[in-house]
């Protein structure tokens, strides 16, 4: 695949955020991690990505964010919207986005080409793909780890922040998660929004992740597609102390 726009969330929550603050800085994306501003090193691996020929930064305060990133014509720092879904619905009607668009997040510290690369791969042609880790492979590589685990039938999953639009037909399924962010935690509402015999199957473990997907996508017209990625490290972000803690243990060699 090529010719990708990646884009680059690093907005920041409304108020004050401890976790950054602990860290000596007001903004979540420029924590530092390893030595880097945390921001830095997605954007780092996307330049590194065969195909990835644009890198759309979004944020609150760009100046800021644009102020620790490399001089490089493929990069461009933007105002983001109020919220995710609203930034990418934003995108959908903008004669200027260029498709497909890979999106994934500032605190995607561990990204890396091969990532991106595994990712894009496996995503060709579908109109939504999500990159997910299996349980099994991040616990083989990171038995220690606390995650949020996503269950259907024949396994658990944790997200990777990989996400592929594939175009603008997408917009629907934006609206739809911007109608139900303020539940974005809660995964189930916007599965009965979807029908209750696809609700019931997700709950009840019926139904592989795959096979939910299928339904939904069905439902909207589109092909989702759930990519399994063969590194597990995908899956670690840094959303707190302990992740940052085990992200620059892995990164110094020691975890």
């Amino acid at each position: 695949m090529s010719c990708i726009t990646a884009v680059v969330l690093a907005g920041s929550r409304p108020g004050l955020d401890p976790f950054a603050q602990s860290y000596g800085t007001d903004l979540k994306a420029l924590i530092p991690v390893g030595g880097k501003p945390m921001v830095l090193r997605p954007v780092e691996a996307l330049l590194a990505s065969d195909g990835v020929d644009r890198i759309r930064v979004l944020a609150q305060q760009p100046e800021r964010i644009g102020a620790v990133l490399p001089d490089d014509p493929r990069i461009s720092v933007e105002p983001s919207g109020e919220t995710i879904a609203a930034t990418l619905e934003a995108m959908c009607v903008d004669p200027d986005t260029k498709w497909p668009i890979l999106v994934t997040t500032a605190d995607h510290a561990l990204l890396t080409p091969e990532m991106v690369r595994d990712f894009l791969v496996n995503s060709s042609g579908a109109d939504i793909a999500i990159g997910l880790v299996t349980q099994d492979r991040l616990l083989k590589r990171l038995p220690q780890t606390k995650r949020t685990w996503i269950r259907f039938r024949g396994g658990a999953y944790s997200g990777a922040n990989l996400f592929l639009l594939g175009s603008p037909k997408v917009r629907s399924t934006l609206e739809l998660w911007r109608s139900n962010e303020q539940n974005r935690k809660k995964a189930w509402r916007m599965l009965f929004k979807l029908g209750l015999t696809g609700f019931l199957g997700a709950v009840l473990r019926l139904r592989t992740l795959q096979q939910t997907l299928d339904r939904i996508g069905r439902k909207l017209g589109l092909s989702i597609r759930v990519v399994e990625l063969s590194d597990p490290l995908a899956a670690v972000d840094v959303d707190k102390p302990a992740d940052h803690e085990l992200v620059t243990a892995i990164l110094e060699g020691r975890a």
